[in-house]
């Protein structure tokens, strides 16, 4: 049955309304440094094979809970966008997260152009900039022509994903699955788990917001909370069986800038070698749109009040073309494992402070009290 508000999401499917949420979600976090098993090493290898497994879980029920209620609190006060949701969260202060996402935009699209650029010269050979520069008119592609584009971009682009992940362990059990029990069954110390847990999943959650646009879905609070549940699990999924991997040559690769690379290396199977490369450039490409994405249905949110008119695709190109050359200097001029390191843990603080913590508290009490909706309307 669905509630008397519901923003015209008659006729959405089981996919769209639970599934499409979580995937999407995964789309933007799995970026470069998920992707490529760089984040995975910076936060949760420090604390050993099994405290770094207590991490992962710590942030994967993190985002569970912050998606949950995320997804409620934007079907209840009609906000598909990230202004607007703040707008009916912090009021005037709606502007602090908006230059905090600014800034988290030009960070993650610097990596995942660093990334891309550090794909092409492992894999192809190719000048890093050649990397970048293919990923950058990718992204602006897909972000030119919408959500049904960006939308078809998350489906495909998981099925891929889980499915290379999962060959990626298969192979990766046969290979050296000894070396995986053995290193597991070492007595090493768990220290700072907690502490890497919540960061990575403080400047991760953002994604929440993020995807907005897809919450159009949604028929029914039942919906928003169920699909804010599965996203937790969907999106750390990949990551977790990456990270069983990455043990089998713990502690040494927490210092290769790729563990991917490196890890694909020790398989001595070319074809999949380039398969992987191939979904982890995939991975980056919907991470890079769906930020892109959100700037873009932001920006026409407020152009569709002000002209009565949608945004063209000429418009969300050159919007697309403006933010993508600007981060290509920045992952030209830096490298992965310095932006990784230096810039993620200050914006991970920042996103807690103006999007977690209100959510939490001043979200979370006028859902409880029904008042949410009233203020969205």
């Amino acid at each position: 049955m669905r509630d008397a508000d519901t923003p015209g999401a008659t006729g959405s499917t089981w996919f769209q309304r639970f599934l499409l949420p979580g995937f999407a979600f995964k789309a933007v976090v799995i970026g470069g440094g998920y992707a490529t098993g760089r984040e995975l090493a910076e936060f949760f290898l420090p604390s050993g094979p099994w405290g770094g497994l207590a991490a992962m879980l710590l942030a994967m029920v993190i985002w569970s809970l912050v998606c949950a209620v995320t997804f409620t609190f934007a079907r209840a006060t009609r906000a598909y966008d990230y202004r607007t949701f703040f707008e009916r969260l912090l009021g005037p202060g709606w502007i602090l997260f908006e230059i905090a996402y600014v800034l988290f935009v030009v960070l993650i699209l610097s990596v995942f152009g660093a990334a891309a650029g550090a794909i092409a010269a492992a894999t192809l050979g190719l000048p890093p900039l050649v990397g970048t520069l293919a990923l950058a008119v990718a992204i602006a592609l897909f972000a030119t022509f919408g959500n049904a584009s960006v939308e078809r971009l998350f489906k495909y682009v998981s099925f891929l994903l889980y499915g290379v992940y999962a060959l990626f362990v298969v192979l990766a059990l046969g290979s050296f699955g000894d070396r995986i029990s053995a290193n597991f069954a070492l007595s090493t110390p768990a220290d700072g788990w907690a502490a890497g847990g919540l960061t990575y999943a403080s400047y991760n959650i953002v994604g929440a917001v993020v995807i907005l646009p897809v919450m159009r879905h949604l028929t029914s609070r039942r919906d928003a909370i169920v699909s804010g549940l599965i996203a937790g699990p969907l999106a750390m999924l990949p990551a977790l069986l990456f990270f069983i991997c990455m043990i089998a040559f713990y502690p040494g690769i927490a210092k290769e800038t790729l563990p991917s690379d490196f890890l694909l290396q020790q398989l001595h199977i070319p074809v999949f070698h380039l398969l992987f490369q191939v979904m982890i450039f995939a991975a980056l490409l919907e991470s890079g749109t769906g930020s892109v994405h959100a700037i873009n249905e932001r920006i026409a949110a407020v152009w569709r009040a002000r002209r009565g008119m949608d945004l063209s695709h000429r418009a969300r190109a050159g919007i697309a073309a403006v933010l993508l050359v600007g981060c290509i200097f920045v992952a030209d001029r830096f490298g992965l494992v310095a932006l990784i390191g230096n810039g993620y843990r200050i914006l991970a603080y920042t996103l807690l402070a103006v999007y977690v913590v209100p959510l939490l508290t001043i979200g979370l009490y006028r859902l409880v009290r029904g008042g949410a909706g009233e203020r969205g309307s």
